[in-house]
């Protein structure tokens, strides 16, 4: 009852205010995001992927196993990572 008091006191606020407000917000993009997956298409860390991929599936496939993917995953970021810093780092001015 006290909501339903307060609502009729302070009114509900306008449709055409949340609007301009939605308006006025944009969508940051990262380029971060932008430059990795364009790395990520290269060569080297297309064939990084597939062994990650593949020991992954082995590794799922199988009930009991010590085997982990730390090595793949490393391999991949690594190489990912390192064609995002050269492209990166020559677009900052």
């Amino acid at each position: 009852m006290v909501f339903e008091e307060k609502m009729i006191m302070n009114g509900e606020p306008d449709d055409e205010e949340e609007e301009e407000e939605e308006e006025e917000e944009e969508e940051l993009v990262d380029p971060l995001d932008a430059v990795r997956q364009k790395c990520i298409e290269t060569e080297h860390c297309v064939h990084t992927q597939e062994r990650l991929e593949e020991c992954e599936t082995r590794v799922g496939s199988r009930s009991a196993t010590e085997e982990d993917c730390t090595e793949e995953l490393f391999d991949f970021l690594h190489a990912r990572d390192h064609c995002v810093a050269h492209k990166l780092f020559h677009s900052v001015k």
